[in-house]
């Protein structure tokens, strides 16, 4: 069982910064994919970004690339989501996953509360 709590989001102008933390509880977080996805207001969720166990492989979403890097460190148990040059279509509520590769996919098993990022015009 792992547990997962977001932190980081707040209220940024078009254009900041922020930070999102996602701190794991148990000792297996270094063999979980571990990911971000958001939900914005009346949309689906949608997939952010995504880090490998070791930390050395990443993807993102084609909305996020070149803004957003995702990272973690394993010795702490967390996760991170640096977020630059912030856009008010990037408002929503973030989520952190953590998940085992299935083939060519995630399955992801465990989900935090959630985060909300909102940035204003």
């Amino acid at each position: 069982q792992v547990q997962l709590v977001e932190s980081g989001g707040g209220l940024v102008q078009a254009g900041g910064s922020l930070r999102l933390s996602c701190a794991a509880s148990g000792r297996t977080f270094g063999t979980y994919t571990m990911g971000w996805f958001r939900r914005a207001p009346g949309k689906e969720r949608e997939f952010v970004a995504r880090v490998s166990t070791s930390g050395s492989s990443t993807r993102y979403a084609d909305s996020v690339k070149g803004r957003f890097t995702i990272s973690r460190d394993n010795a702490k148990n967390t996760m991170y989501l640096q977020m630059n040059s912030l856009k008010p279509e990037d408002t929503a509520l973030y989520y952190c996953a953590a998940g085992r590769v299935v083939i060519t996919t995630v399955s992801w098993d465990y989900w935090g509360q959630g985060t909300q990022v909102t940035v204003s015009s």
